[in-house]
């Protein structure tokens, strides 16, 4: 969005870009090779680790740690690899706090887990920054798949089905690939372009090739793929946007999170990119944190972050939101909006106080207004344009064991599909999955 008269509390260059280059740089900055070897040996090596337990990807943890604890961290890359051929960036943005390192044996006898994701990042970037791919494809098959969406999902799929010597070809609606690793996640998680750098990275397997620009329904059709290719798997993720289903909506200054997102993440300078003064973010997962957070470090005087039920029932970790609310966000919990107050562009949002009964959730007829030139709506996203033919549940594409849906010879995984969480590194766990399913199938 751009200033306009309409939206006069927007604007760009609300700090300088030093400022902005110190606000965006990396969250966590990467291990040093000393720091590497003295967090690894914090390390017990547990037999039965739980921490593996706890991966969605069932990385090999002691291993690697021990691997780097060795001197060896291309080993320990390849041990990540194997299991999660997107090992570099899942160390970027994996809630491991509430994942394999909430798990970690540290965590519980001390509070304080041994660092897996920066160890995983540190082993993973060893090998990525040398330009080394450690796999080699298997003699081709003659089976084609083809795989629609370059996101999480359809990156582990397509890796593991070329690993094993098929051709694939990866059909995605947006310029660029990588989905929301590229366009839906904060800045400082993944800075430098780290997300296209990965995906070129990844391709170098060999056997692969993406065409851009190419969306399913529009471009593309189910029914057409299936009868051109051996296999197809649909990891196209969520691309419509749950309405605000308030008054008022419609207002200027009220935007969709997501794409505030990726503007901010696809922007050639930050110091371009227009902020309100007094930004509202509705929703609770980590979309609407990423929202809240990016528009303090923009330069907004005030961020608030309104959800609709209590704090433990928001689905951010707790160490979301303890970042944002250390960058200055400010939280309003038990709450939903009504209406966007205002002439032309919006000037206010009025909420309603909530109360949970059960499961279900109303209001209390109290009221209260939150002054607000941008208003961003992170409340979550919806299949849009389902593929005829599918069985859906929930939403989304209904799938069984390892991603196989209700037609034969069609695949699905990643937030598109029923079942999991919406984590990158479920959708990687089960592209890999489907993958070993279709490469089962095409061999017999």
């Amino acid at each position: 969005m751009t200033n306009s008269p309409r939206t006069p509390g927007i604007a760009a260059a609300r700090l300088e870009a030093e400022i902005l280059a110190q606000n965006f740089s990396d969250l966590h900055p990467p291990l040093d090779g000393h720091e590497a070897l003295v967090a690894a040996d914090r390390c017990y090596f547990c037999h039965d680790a739980p921490c593996i337990t706890a991966c969605p990807t069932d990385i090999d943890i002691p291993l690697f740690i021990r691997q780097i604890a060795t001197g060896t961290p291309e080993a320990a890359a390849r041990t990540i690899f194997e299991q999660n051929i997107l090992g570099g960036m899942c160390a970027r943005v994996c809630p491991t706090e509430t994942l394999c390192e909430e798990a970690c044996v540290r965590e519980a006898a001390e509070g304080k887990p041994v660092l897996i994701g920066q160890l995983q990042r540190y082993a993973t970037d060893t090998v990525m920054a040398a330009g080394v791919h450690p796999f080699e494809r298997a003699p081709e098959t003659g089976k084609r798949v083809a795989v629609v969406g370059a996101g999480p999902a359809g990156l582990a799929c397509a890796h593991r089905l070329a690993m094993h010597g098929h051709a694939v070809e990866i059909f995605d609606a947006r310029p660029k690939g990588g989905g929301l690793n590229e366009y839906g996640i904060a800045y400082y998680k993944t800075t430098d372009g780290f997300a296209e750098a990965e995906v070129e990275w990844l391709m170098k397997i060999g056997g692969i090739t993406m065409h851009n620009g190419k969306a399913l329904g529009r471009d593309i059709t189910l029914e057409g793929l299936r009868a051109e290719y051996d296999a197809v798997f649909l990891g196209m993720g969520l691309a419509g946007v749950n309405a605000l289903r308030a008054e008022g909506e419609e207002r200027d200054g009220v935007v969709d999170a997501v794409d505030f997102i990726s503007n901010l993440r696809q922007a050639e300078n930050l110091a371009a990119l227009p902020v309100g003064r007094k930004v509202v973010v509705i929703g609770g997962g980590m979309t609407a944190i990423d929202a809240a957070v990016q528009s303090k470090l923009l330069g907004a005087d005030e961020v608030t972050l309104v959800y609709r039920r209590d704090r433990a029932a928001m689905p951010a970790s707790a160490y979301e939101q303890d970042l944002a609310a250390s960058k200055g966000v400010r939280f309003i919990f038990n709450a939903m909006p009504l209406e966007v107050l205002g002439n032309g562009a919006a000037t206010a949002l009025r909420c309603e106080y909530t109360k949970s009964e059960g499961r279900s959730l109303t209001g209390t007829g109290e009221t209260f207004d939150l002054e607000a030139d941008q208003i961003l709506k992170a409340i979550g996203q919806t299949l849009d344009g389902a593929p005829d033919g599918l069985a859906i549940e929930g939403g989304k594409i209904a799938v069984t064991g390892a991603g196989r849906t209700s037609a034969d010879g069609v695949w699905a995984g990643g937030d598109c599909a029923s079942g999991g969480e919406d984590l990158t590194v479920t959708a990687v766990a089960e592209g890999r999955d489907a993958a070993e399913d279709i490469h089962a199938s095409l061999v017999g």
